[in-house]
């Protein structure tokens, strides 16, 4: 089943985000991701990030973010997990 992560930065965090994202992307590469990156504000600044994954159950996706660089890093002021009943796209 897929599930989507969508994660809000705190406010003025673009330093720590920097900081951790190589950490962040090295961590990721051991997930079944469908698709992820970014979000951008209005500005083309990273914000966020939104991560869609297959896996069989949501506490598989749980842990993942909850073992994310950038989470335990405390980059996030809001994560939200959600499943996805894919119907458009590949």
């Amino acid at each position: 089943m897929h599930f989507v992560l969508h994660a809000l930065d705190r406010p003025d965090s673009g330093e720590l985000r920097s900081q951790t994202r190589e950490e962040h992307l090295a961590y990721m590469s051991n997930f079944n991701i469908v698709y992820g990156g970014p979000l951008l504000d209005a500005e083309g600044d990273m914000c966020g990030s939104l991560i869609v994954t297959d896996m069989e159950h949501r506490s598989e996706m749980e842990a993942m973010a909850a073992g994310d660089p950038y989470a335990l890093a405390g980059l996030f002021a809001q994560v939200t997990i959600t499943g996805l009943k894919a119907v458009l796209g590949p």
